[in-house]
């Protein structure tokens, strides 16, 4: 209390004191973070069960973070949401615990349990005090083992499904991103939608939700991480308790490589609305392609910054077409994706497209300043510690480095990597990516003057 007392202090002190506040937390942050990176362990539990492990006895908390490798590319073409409904369900009662009974259990122990899937995997996250680790695993266990996928839950959480996608059906950010992805990849798994289709979801049966978890939970296909008051010893124990019932071997389709289809032109989904709302995609690089860093660097510059990048200083600062625009790049297991993305006026969409067009052909044909790559590195190098402020934040970084299969050192390499970018990478990659020149466009709204579709 006396910490707060004297930080709202200083903030009421004005802003010397907040400065010296904000530089001194964030000298803690990377501490911390450097502190961590040389304490990750990878354990290997009796049955052979692997995970990474950051040991911190500074609170009596566990967070764990796991994934297992398939998500919903694993649905079936005519069948998209089976994935997410499957992991929707798996909190829902499980083992000799209907829905009821587990999420009381989940409440009286003070446990934090979650499961999501995604296009390349299904996510679990678990959170629990040291003291009621014994339940929290068992719960865990009970979850991945032995879901039930009662007809009651399955309903219910069915209907939840069908209120989400008829509220998705009129909001014009979900609309543009599903449009952009079934246009990209029209006979690709990554083009179905992951939550499914007000069509698909009605159609899924029980059947097909558990056989989705026995083909896809397995040892082999896990990827686990954590983080708190749990050694190396108990955690491969309970590692071998909490999934080695699984099966050795998960039974997973094939994903081909894929790039994306409909570059160059433009798609327009008429909606009622005051603004449209743009989303422009390309290819760009996969994670394991050793230009990926020089790449998001490139790409800070461009519009990965929320104040100093390129599209913010042109369609913002210079023209006010908008309050907020960006960039980012997207690494899934099977391709790599650039977005660009903007919410406008409908009468001042198709310059607003015509600019970030510009941007990006204007970079990839010039390149950026030694000005600006040696701000983008500073930036990247020192925010990096923000990712590790939390158990939680941390047991996330450790799964996704290992999901991108980027090796136990990567946290002590990562701002070596930027450091080491130059000019000349930059270059490279920009002739590397000229393809990016032009997008797949997706609006969202009555933007004048545009059509398509």
């Amino acid at each position: 209390m006396r910490f707060l007392d004297a930080a709202g202090s200083a903030l009421r002190a004005g802003p010397l004191f907040f400065a010296m506040v904000t530089m001194a937390l964030s000298l803690l942050s990377s501490t911390a973070a450097q502190s961590q990176s040389s304490r990750i362990t990878e354990v290997t539990s009796p049955g052979g069960i692997k995970a990474w492990l950051v040991h911190d006895t500074t609170l009596p908390l566990i967070a764990m973070e796991f994934a297992f490798l398939g998500g919903a590319s694993q649905d079936a073409k005519d069948l998209p949401g089976v994935a997410n409904l499957a992991s929707s369900l798996l909190d829902e009662g499980a083992g000799p615990l209907d829905a009821a009974a587990f999420q009381h259990a989940l409440a009286d122990h003070a446990v934090e349990l979650h499961f999501d899937a995604g296009r390349d995997e299904v996510r679990g996250s678990l959170r629990t005090l040291s003291e009621n680790r014994e339940k929290a695993f068992e719960l865990l266990r009970l979850a991945v083992s032995e879901p039930r996928f009662d007809t009651e839950a399955l309903e219910r959480i069915r209907a939840s499904q069908m209120a989400m996608l008829r509220r998705r059906s009129t909001e014009p950010n979900a609309l543009a991103n599903d449009r952009w992805f079934t246009l990209a990849f029209p006979d690709h798994p990554y083009g179905r939608p992951v939550d499914g289709s007000l069509d698909s979801v009605p159609r899924i049966t029980r059947d097909d939700v558990a056989g989705f978890a026995r083909r896809t939970f397995a040892r082999s296909n896990l990827r686990v991480a954590v983080v708190g008051d749990i050694d190396a010893a108990e955690l491969g124990r309970r590692l071998d308790i909490i999934f080695g019932a699984l099966p050795a071997t998960a039974t997973l389709t094939p994903v081909a490589n894929v790039s994306p289809q409909k570059i160059g032109t433009v798609d327009v989904i008429s909606l009622d609305v005051p603004q449209s709302v743009v989303v422009m995609g390309t290819g760009g690089l996969e994670r394991r392609d050793p230009d990926f860093i020089p790449a998001f660097v490139l790409n800070h510059i461009l519009g990965g910054s929320a104040f100093s990048s390129r599209l913010f200083k042109e369609v913002r600062e210079a023209r006010g077409l908008a309050y907020s625009v960006y960039s980012y790049q997207v690494a899934l297991s099977h391709t790599g994706l650039w977005f660009a993305g903007t919410a406008t006026k409908n009468e001042r969409a198709g310059e607003s497209i015509a600019i970030i067009t510009d941007e990006f052909r204007r970079i990839l044909k010039d390149g950026p300043t030694a000005t600006e790559l040696e701000e983008a590195r500073s930036y990247l190098m020192g925010s990096y510690a923000l990712r590790f402020d939390t158990s939680a934040k941390v047991a996330g970084q450790l799964l996704q480095i290992q999901l991108d299969d980027l090796g136990i050192d990567y946290v002590d390499r990562r701002n070596a990597l930027i450091a080491a970018v130059t000019l000349d990478d930059l270059k490279r990659v920009a002739g590397r990516l000229a393809t990016a020149r032009d997008a797949l466009v997706v609006v969202v709204g009555k933007p004048a003057g545009l059509s398509g579709g």
